[in-house]
């Protein structure tokens, strides 16, 4: 039976470069194993806002890049829109290899959430990025980034824009849970209206940053 737990991977002491060349060794869980390669988190080692989304998408898997796709477009539109400086913020995800699935005949990989046990596995990486960087605010982006920050039974859907204090690993900081910019694209007729809620939470970090 697979192991799952990523902590015997993440070196102690270790930068983010460090830790970003660990991660690609990484076998904590099975999804490795389907995945082109670990999609690390990257931006500003110091940087005073973290965006946490979900897992890297098919554009992601195949660049090694977190947001790189469609809704990474819509992530940094709404940033600027909101007051957020793309250069004084690094993103990453909760889980670091892509999860999806081939419909049979199919060639188009789909997106398959992961589940929380693939989460908790995962949460070794991203607790120590929060602590290398030390953010001011973190922004969980979706339901998966939440609940990996604040646990199983948080709700999005209640709690978003508001600003909410989660202790370690990021004591100190505070966490805006808003939707996944992918909700965005997926919203239909909605999708102006979606898009202004992400930019209205993303401005509740925003005035943290000052």
């Amino acid at each position: 039976m697979a192991d799952y737990d990523a902590s015997p991977y993440v070196p102690e002491d270790a930068d983010l470069a460090a830790l970003s060349s660990a991660a690609a060794r990484c076998h904590g869980c099975p999804l490795y194993a389907d995945a082109t390669r670990t999609v690390f988190g990257q931006g500003e080692p110091s940087a005073s806002v973290v965006l946490v989304g979900e897992q890297p998408g098919d554009h992601e898997d195949r660049q090694g890049r977190p947001f790189v796709g469609p809704a990474g477009r819509i992530l940094h539109k709404a940033m600027e829109e909101a007051g957020i400086d793309p250069g004084d913020a690094y993103v990453t995800n909760a889980v670091k290899h892509f999860k999806f699935t081939v419909p049979e005949g199919g060639k188009r990989r789909i997106h398959k959430q992961p589940s929380l046990r693939e989460v908790s596995a995962c949460k070794p990486w991203l607790d120590a990025e929060l602590e290398r960087i030390a953010p001011r605010v973190v922004v969980a982006l979706g339901a998966t980034a939440a609940k990996a920050l604040m646990g199983p039974e948080f709700r999005v859907t209640r709690q978003r824009g508001r600003l909410l204090t989660p202790g370690v690993p990021i004591d100190g900081a505070h966490i805006v849970a808003t939707v996944h910019p992918s909700a965005v694209l997926r919203a239909g007729d909605n999708r102006e209206e979606m898009y202004a809620g992400l930019v209205a939470d993303l401005r509740v970090a925003a005035d943290v940053l000052g």
